[in-house]
């Protein structure tokens, strides 16, 4: 590895960022351990393309963003965790799970039905913080459709969480705050 000693620490000092976004995308701390050592070879193995003017985060999240579409691509599905399953795991490793741990497995829910297309950039917005033109970058999309994507991904949150959406409550029983 030839990349200077600046880059590999700005690389680093990024990781956990990084793997915040992985965890959001795969919903499995396997997959996004993977997605996260993927896109940190490919900016070592492509640290010559990287502009130093450049946030390094948003480079390395639009390296884990384009490695996620790959995998999906080849994988021809999305595989999101049942909140179900998600509970017997989290009750199986017992412990204490922590304050509000129904509202964790409600959101989870609600994330779990928005589409990738919708999830992907609230979550870059509102875990990390970025700006639109930010996370306009990283998907490789106009800003007009992050604030679009972003609005409707809000709304569909509300809905679910408030359990009004009447699509769903017919199958599976309206999200609500267990405290």
């Amino acid at each position: 590895m030839d990349a200077p000693l600046a880059f590999r620490r700005q690389l680093l000092d990024s990781i956990p960022r990084l793997r915040r976004y992985a965890r959001s995308l795969s919903f499995d701390a396997a997959r996004a351990d993977d997605l996260t050592q993927q896109a940190l070879e490919r900016a070592l193995s492509h640290w010559r393309q990287f502009d130093p003017r450049r946030e390094m985060g948003v480079w390395l999240l639009s390296i884990a963003h384009n490695a996620h579409l790959d995998a999906v691509r080849r994988d021809a599905r999305q595989t999101v965790t049942d909140p179900d399953e998600l509970q017997r795991v989290q009750d199986a490793g017992g412990g204490d799970p922590g304050p509000d741990v129904g509202l964790r497995i409600d959101l989870r829910r609600a994330l779990a039905r928005l589409s990738p297309e919708q999830r992907e950039p609230l979550l870059l917005v509102c875990v990390e913080q970025l700006s639109y033109a930010e996370v306009a970058e990283v998907m490789a999309i106009p800003v007009g459709t992050v604030m679009s994507r972003v609005c409707r991904a809000r709304t569909a949150m509300r809905r679910f969480l408030d359990g009004a959406d009447s699509k769903e409550t017919a199958v599976v029983p309206a999200l609500r705050r267990v405290v």
